[in-house]
């Protein structure tokens, strides 16, 4: 009897080493680069009678900013207000037609005027780049100056017209209508930029910055152009996400067949509740949950640069963990994965961002990334946009998108009994 249980214990351990149980903590943090502007570009040198064209997409919530150098004088430009154009309306119809009007002529404040185009420190007449009077005020409207000038009215100078293309695309023309009355001036090259808060390239009654500086005096706008680019582009929320530890194929959702109900809420709204239920006594699931609550938060939200969701399980060798967020900005990509939690019985630990892939639920059709009317942060309502019926794939459209590990880290600390 006594050597019964002896090989009885012997084999409960070797059972124990066989099939090990392990805790489990996943991390997931969003690490895109945070950006305070969505997109922005230069424009070129336009002559008097001549015409430049730009193109960008915008979403409901989207303002355009976009200033141009008033070539014959010392530190003068068009421009609308600091916070830019409103591109849709409240109803959230696109802005089209002349939008001259919304431009004023600003002064920089950075150099002395002199009478346009006369001054001998102005850009066609100057000896070299910055070589009029400082003068050290803030940027203002120029008819707040009073400087004893006279100008010609804006709209004999400068002509700007907006066409919303279509989706979310426009098209910004601006034309040199200068050549038509008495006093003729280029407009110097310039910048644009396509945001929803702030005054990227200025702000009243404050001093410039040294790219509007350069961009004002000298039509130089290479400064201003790139410190906007570099604060520009597409960034995303991570939406709340579902999961399961499992031994069977992937029950979250399974590539290559059309999403269920629940991966639709979960991919195009941010919703991972339906879940809870549709993985409730489904055979094969060790455990399940929704991650909805970012590590420090108080209430339900998707996490932004720098925040994380984290939650925790048990596994025993043979199971997988299957999961999926929404990438916030989109109409139905996801990114999601269906990894092995064991490697010869030691439970993994560590990066598993190369395990991830960023997946199209093919519910709703694409539109422009961080643009789109129909995607979660611009849509009227949940499941407004166009139906698209397909199966769960990889994304197969015209847009980019950043690499996964410029988006998501995802990794997994164990511990084992």
């Amino acid at each position: 009897m006594a050597v019964f249980f002896a090989l009885l214990i012997i084999s409960c351990k070797e059972d124990e080493q066989m099939n090990p149980l392990a805790s489990f903590t996943v991390t997931i943090q969003n690490v895109f680069e945070g950006k305070d502007y969505f997109m922005s570009g230069k424009s070129e040198f336009i002559a008097p009678g001549e015409s430049y064209s730009f193109s960008f997409h915008a979403g409901k919530g989207h303002n355009l900013s976009y200033a141009t150098m008033f070539g014959q004088s010392n530190d003068l430009f068009y421009a609308p207000d600091e916070n830019g154009i409103a591109l849709y309306d409240d109803s959230g119809n696109p802005l089209t037609g002349d939008i001259t009007s919304m431009f004023d002529l600003w002064d920089a404040g950075t150099e002395v005027n002199q009478e346009p185009g006369v001054g001998l420190d102005q850009a066609p007449r100057q000896s070299g780049p910055d070589t009029g009077m400082d003068e050290n005020s803030t940027v203002t409207l120029l008819t707040d100056v009073n400087d004893g000038f006279s100008y010609p009215e804006d709209n004999m100078v400068i002509k700007v017209t907006i066409e919303h293309d279509s989706h979310t695309m426009f098209t910004v023309t601006v034309t040199n209508v200068s050549d038509a009355g008495i006093f003729q001036t280029p407009l110097a090259p310039g910048t644009w930029v396509i945001h929803s808060e702030g005054q990227p390239i200025f702000t009243s009654g404050r001093e410039a910055s040294e790219g509007l500086e350069h961009m004002a005096e000298d039509g130089a706008n290479s400064m201003l152009a790139e410190a906007l680019s570099q604060n520009s582009g597409y960034v995303s929320p991570i939406a709340p996400g579902a999961w399961a530890v499992h031994n069977m194929s992937n029950p979250v959702y399974v590539f290559g067949q059309v999403a269920s109900v629940e991966l639709e809420a979960l991919a195009e709204d941010g919703d991972p509740s339906g879940f809870l239920n549709s993985l409730q006594g489904v055979s094969g699931i060790r455990s399940y949950g929704i991650y909805n609550t970012p590590l420090g938060g108080g209430s339900p939200a998707p996490i932004f640069p720098n925040e994380q969701f984290t939650f925790e399980f048990e596994a025993e060798s043979g199971d997988k963990l299957s999961f999926a967020s929404m990438l916030g900005q989109s109409n139905d990509l996801f990114v999601g994965a269906d990894i092995d939690l064991f490697q010869n019985g030691v439970p993994v630990s560590g990066d598993i961002t190369s395990h991830l892939d960023l997946l199209d639920a093919m519910t709703e059709v694409n539109e422009f990334p961080g643009a789109g009317n129909f995607q979660a942060p611009r849509q009227p309502n949940p499941d407004s946009g166009e139906i698209e019926n397909g199966p769960i794939g990889v994304i197969n459209d015209s847009f980019e998108y950043p690499m996964i590990t410029d988006m998501v880290k995802v990794s997994i600390t164990s511990n084992i009994y």
